[in-house]
């Protein structure tokens, strides 16, 4: 069930992209205002305290290395993780560069998630308005349908891949914390981008930050 609400969430921020227009889309600013903040709110409610039971240096290194990897995929993603697409409208080829980077992230950010803690929820929160965006501008540059499903269908396999090869693969779990600790460091880089973006001139508005104040409450009250 966990996986394939995870996939579903990419086919529900498709469906979504079919009927917006360019004008509603500017709205999806407050949707990722939010889901900005519920993911940085489960990072640091939950992933960071998991891995600092035994404090050690090296988590913060690990932790770095995880900003560091997502700043680097962000080079060729050009920032689709939180809400920025950049395609080129004259060329209608698959877009592999945009593809491998989104995917690395997606598998990647599947690891930590368990039972004992509610980051799919922060994940599945975070993947619609992203998947929304993503679809609509494929949509609106034109790409052919059939390149728009196999992008976004590979993309919403990468996640689920990533939790069931963490739970499914021992060597995984001898390097559980390290892991964690690599993705909250992605989580962080992502989330306080988001909300550093999310408003025009970097400003926010009283509604964004209503949705950024509900979304950390509900974060903790979970």
């Amino acid at each position: 069930m966990n996986y394939l609400l995870l996939f579903l969430s990419v086919a529900f921020g498709y469906v979504i992209a079919l009927f917006l227009k360019k004008r509603e889309l500017r709205n999806m600013e407050v949707f990722l205002a939010f889901s900005g903040a519920f993911l940085l709110s489960i990072t640091v409610f939950e992933l960071l305290p998991e891995v600092f039971e035994t404090p050690s240096k090296n988590i913060g290194v690990f932790i770095m290395i995880g900003i560091l990897l997502q700043i680097f995929l962000e080079f060729f993603s050009k920032g689709a993780e939180h809400g920025h697409v950049h395609l080129h409208s004259e060329n209608k080829h698959f877009p592999w560069i945009l593809f491998i980077s989104l995917s690395i992230h997606a598998f990647i950010e599947g690891f930590p998630i368990s039972e004992e803690n509610n980051l799919m929820i922060a994940i599945i929160i975070h993947k619609i308005p992203v998947a929304i965006i993503l679809s609509f501008f494929f949509i609106t540059a034109g790409y052919r349908r059939s390149t728009t499903l196999l992008f976004l269908f590979f993309f919403a396999l990468m996640t689920p891949l990533g939790n069931f090869i963490s739970k499914n693969y021992d060597i995984v779990h001898l390097y559980e914390t390290e892991i964690t600790a690599v993705v909250i460091g992605i989580f962080l880089h992502v989330s306080t981008t988001i909300l550093f973006e999310s408003s025009k001139n970097h400003k926010f508005n009283l509604t964004k930050m209503t949705a950024v104040v509900v979304a950390v409450l509900i974060a903790y009250l979970l």
